[in-house]
């Protein structure tokens, strides 16, 4: 690796950043921490970097010259290896007499990365970190980096923030004036094409989202980990995302691609689920009443955006109405999140926020209103709960059902309480 490119590639960014337009998300950040950023890709990940390095150079705690940022999906840089990255404080200290500040961008491709970035923080580097893979959250980094660092997952855009995008601002009683309408408009969009901000102002979402989804498979999934049986891992995404709201044991889940003849072995179908887990495809919620082991293999799975999720629906609605629900709250509660099935079924059960959740995408038939609001008052039953919740799409009611009362919410507004 030439120090030559190294340099011009500081020197880039140091004249590019300062000027990047962006949509400000909220991100709250201890002053002396260092942070491994990890998350889909195109979720926002450099742009939160860049954020952070505008805020440091608007309130003079840095100046451009302090910045020292660089993404190894560079072609220009691609092929440096472990061993080789300390050249880039070589050449930072070639061109400035001052100590860095570190903004290592997509660095998992870097293989080793991870005793690089400690030594930074040993020697009182401060330091971000971005991936798009969750291994780096793997415990044998983690034991690596030694509690130097915090991690925090970026998500795509929250319908919150999609609205600042469109630059609409929630006044004190947006429920109920003029704004209402807008925002109802402009959630439509969101419902069906996701939170990739990228996105946001093109005519032809879908074919940006496929081709973003073939690059996570074909470059994050199928070739870094050499998968040779690439029409199995095809088929599997696909009898995913047609599962979604189904909780699916891997026997049903490699009966099913096994029928369609991309014949995968149970080890391997385990390999595959646990890779596009780990390159933020897809994520799994597990039954709150199973044993342990059952926890493991059965599961209901989601997808981490609803855009890329549509690109394989016909008739989505309903499966997009509980993917958007199960994804708002895997970014609020994180692993806290299950759905409940003995007994009675509840699509989703946060035991320490004491709330179950039905989702249905109407409940205007009484047969229907009553399963949800049966299955939610047995399970109060079972547990203290202190909140009870239909999601809809354009019903809204309160059910008072014995003590406790339903709330039954449209998606758009639960979005934004």
């Amino acid at each position: 690796m030439e120090k030559q490119v190294i340099k011009s590639l500081i020197l880039e960014k140091q004249h590019e950043i300062p000027g990047i337009e962006l949509i400000e998300r909220p991100m709250e950040l201890e002053p002396t921490a260092n942070y491994v950023l990890i998350g889909l890709r195109r979720a926002g990940k450099s742009y939160l970097l860049y954020q952070h390095i505008q805020q440091l150079i608007n309130t003079g705690q840095a100046s451009i010259d302090n910045i020292l940022y660089i993404n190894f999906e560079d072609e220009r840089i691609s092929s440096i290896r472990a061993n080789e990255l300390n050249l880039l404080l070589e050449c930072y200290k070639e061109m400035y007499d001052a100590k860095p500040l570190l903004f290592l961008d997509e660095i998992q491709i870097v293989e080793g990365w991870e005793k690089f970035v400690r030594r930074l923080a040993d020697s009182k580097y401060k330091v971000f970190v971005t991936g798009s893979n969750a291994k780096m959250l793997s415990k044998e980094i983690y034991t690596t980096l030694g509690g130097r660092f915090i991690a925090k997952e970026v998500f795509p855009f929250s319908f919150k923030e999609y609205l600042s995008f469109h630059q609409v601002t929630l006044a004190r009683n947006w429920k109920y004036d003029k704004t209402r309408t807008q925002i109802i408009r402009l959630f439509h969009d969101y419902f069906y094409y996701g939170g990739f901000a990228e996105s946001f102002p093109l005519k032809d979402k879908r074919s940006w989202l496929n081709a973003l989804y073939q690059k996570i498979l074909l470059g994050d999934i199928i070739s870094r980990n050499d998968i040779r049986n690439d029409n199995a891992i095809r088929v599997l995404v696909k009898k995913l995302a047609e599962s979604v709201m189904q909780p699916s044991s891997l026997a049903r889940i490699k009966n099913i691609v096994d029928s369609t003849g991309a014949s995968v072995a149970r080890n391997t179908l385990v390999d595959y689920l646990q890779l596009l887990s780990d390159a933020y495809l897809v994520f799994g919620i597990s039954n709150f009443s199973d044993k342990l082991s059952e926890k493991e293999t059965l599961k209901k799975r989601y997808f981490f955006d609803n855009g890329i999720l549509n690109n394989f629906l016909f008739d989505p609605e309903t499966k997009l109405l509980e993917n958007l629900v199960a994804l708002n709250l895997r970014q609020r509660f994180g692993d806290e999140v299950y759905f409940y099935s003995r007994n009675t079924e509840v699509d989703f059960f946060i035991p320490k926020e004491k709330t179950a959740i039905q989702v249905s995408y109407s409940i205007a038939d009484d047969t229907t209103k009553q399963r949800e609001v049966k299955a939610l008052q047995k399970l109060s039953e079972i547990y203290d709960l202190k909140k009870l919740e239909i999601i809809t799409w354009e019903d809204e009611s309160v059910i008072q059902e014995k003590e406790a009362n339903i709330h039954v919410i449209p998606i758009w507004k639960w979005l934004l309480l």
